[in-house]
């Protein structure tokens, strides 16, 4: 699988303030609020529960004690904690939230590769506004994808989802239409090379497909990554990014031509 580690910023004309912002405080959120995820109080209180979209209501729920049915393990699962905020909201605050530090360190690399090239093609205003528009698409499109495919497992719908996956999901949608050819350095097993922007992105979305396909064929929808998010995310933004772009220079007119 590729892993971007870089890309082509030779023809980037402004400073991505907008970006390094949105990176910062998915930091904080994660070091302070979340106590490097140990703060689950706090996460289950402000992370996205499809139930709680779907109702319009605040779900509580209290603290359960699991058995892995394999190691014999018990696991303390924490219940919902009360949203001092609209429900709705959710939707936003969880898009500055993490799992753990794998997690917020791949999301953050991404967007800090490819969404300065977003935000200096669209402006620093409108980029914040694509940016939060994706990430409510996308917990939209888990959300929805969630109630549609639980079945009579009701239990998949109190299961909160958080990350900023879906955000930067569709800064890549946008990535792959704007800089197609864009060369992006990746690294392939142990070595590293570049590859256009289209195959590190376009892989990505054939496995993010594949393994949504999957979740959905097994049945599991309870817990783990949230393709449908991932995926949602990702058309809204290439179905959005030609709207945010309108009135902006093309990337010929950056700099004048010679004679």
């Amino acid at each position: 699988m590729l892993f971007p580690i870089a890309d082509e910023n030779d023809d980037r004309r402004s400073t991505p303030w907008v970006n390094y912002t949105i990176i910062a405080i998915n930091l904080l959120v994660f070091v302070f609020l979340q106590g490097l995820g140990s703060n689950d109080k706090f996460t289950y209180a402000f992370s996205t529960v499809p139930a709680e979209i779907i109702s319009g209501h605040d779900i509580v729920t209290p603290d359960r004690l699991l058995v892995e049915p394999t190691t014999g393990q018990r696991v303390a699962v924490p219940g919902l904690q009360p949203t001092p905020v609209p429900v709705w909201l959710t939707l936003i605050t969880s898009m500055f939230m993490h799992g753990g530090l794998a997690h917020i360190f791949g999301n953050m690399l991404y967007l800090w590769i490819f969404g300065d090239n977003i935000e200096d093609r669209v402006g620093h205003f409108r980029y914040l506004i694509f940016y939060l528009l994706c990430g409510v698409l996308a917990g939209l499109a888990h959300v929805f994808s969630t109630a549609i495919f639980a079945g009579n497992n009701e239990a998949s719908l109190l299961v909160p989802s958080l990350g900023a996956s879906g955000a930067i999901s569709g800064v890549l949608g946008a990535y792959i239409l704007l800089f197609p050819t864009r060369r992006v350095t990746v690294l392939l097993s142990w070595f590293v090379t570049q590859v256009p922007a289209f195959v590190a992105i376009g892989l990505w979305f054939v496995f993010q497909l594949i393994s949504g396909l999957g979740m959905l064929g097994s049945g599991s929808q309870q817990g783990g990554v949230a393709y449908a998010a991932h995926i949602g995310g990702f058309i809204s933004g290439l179905a959005l990014i030609k709207i945010f772009e309108i009135g902006r220079p093309r990337a010929d007119e950056y700099y004048p031509r010679g004679y």
